[in-house]
């Protein structure tokens, strides 16, 4: 590991340092000196951090050590990836707000191919979600496109299961750190993914997951894929604010319509009425990437 990403390391082991603060801080500086040059007047003027905060940030940096946290990683199969690294997720660093590190556990490879396909929707599918989902899905894995989800119970669970059950490939985003797998009921699946698949996260392996970090999640779920498919998502749900971060960051979203008396449905049937691609097949999905897949 060299100087920089060491430093990028430590950083990302400090608790009150934000991915926003440290993407700024790499950008502005890509050797990370700055973190200790900086006066406390400028951390006020250029961060809004004051004093109090920035010896706190500086003393939790120097209490790590990188060799005890990289041992324990090795031993846990758990890796760590700087924005600068030839292997970061290639179109993950075209958004205007890519994590400045990944951790992961899995293939990583995975997470640089040409087809990625994003799927999310709701905790609590009906039995139409569930047929629709593998209707559309199945073909999609069986031309080898990757299948990106977050994990959650319900679509994001079946999404991933799909591609198992297929034999294709898929990659997990999760809003905590590595050691803290959420929900619990999808441990046994997670260790799946860890083992010849992928399972990424912007956080340090001991994070625990907050309420707060899914949102924010979900932009890593959209930017590093081409498209994003929605299959039953209430008016307001997570799935939606997926849905929207993939329109800001220029990618494709398409909907799978649902019946107009089911609440689970709305948030979809929304999307579609203000110009996402209505889904009935694979193949509508493939038409909109020609030259990523041979029909």
């Amino acid at each position: 590991m060299d100087d920089v990403t060491k430093k990028l390391f430590l950083l990302a082991h400090c608790k009150e340092l934000n991915s926003q603060m440290i993407y700024k801080l790499l950008t502005i500086d890509p050797s990370l000196q700055i973190f200790f040059q900086l006066k406390d007047d400028e951390w006020l003027h250029y961060f809004n951090v004051k004093k109090h905060k920035i010896d706190n940030i500086k003393t939790e940096y120097f209490s790590h050590s990188a060799e005890l946290l990289i041992k324990k990683y090795n031993q846990q199969n758990i890796s760590f990836l700087p924005l600068f690294d030839p292997n970061y997720p290639y179109l993950l660093k075209q958004i205007a707000d890519p994590p400045p590190f990944l951790f992961y556990k899995g293939n990583i490879t995975l997470a640089s191919r040409k087809n990625l396909i994003s799927v999310v929707g709701t905790r609590y599918p009906s039995e139409y979600g569930v047929k629709a989902l593998e209707h559309v899905l199945k073909p999609l894995i069986q031309e080898k496109w990757v299948i990106v989800s977050g994990l959650a119970k319900g679509i994001d669970t079946l999404a991933h299961e799909a591609a198992l059950n297929h034999g294709g490939e898929t990659i997990a985003v999760i809003g905590g750190g590595l050691e803290h797998i959420y929900p619990r009921q999808n441990q046994t699946l997670a260790n799946k993914l860890m083992t010849s698949h992928l399972i990424l996260s912007e956080h340090s392996p001991s994070t625990s997951p907050q309420k707060w970090h899914f949102p924010k999640r979900n932009r890593i779920i959209s930017g590093i894929s081409l498209g994003t498919l929605i299959i039953q998502a209430k008016q307001r749900s997570g799935s939606l604010i997926t849905a929207h971060q993939a329109l800001e960051q220029n990618r494709e979203v398409f909907a799978i319509p649902g019946s107009i008396f089911d609440e689970c449905s709305i948030g979809g049937n929304e999307l579609i009425q203000n110009g996402a691609k209505l889904v009935q097949h694979a193949s509508h999905i493939f038409e909109e990437f020609p030259q990523e897949v041979e029909m």
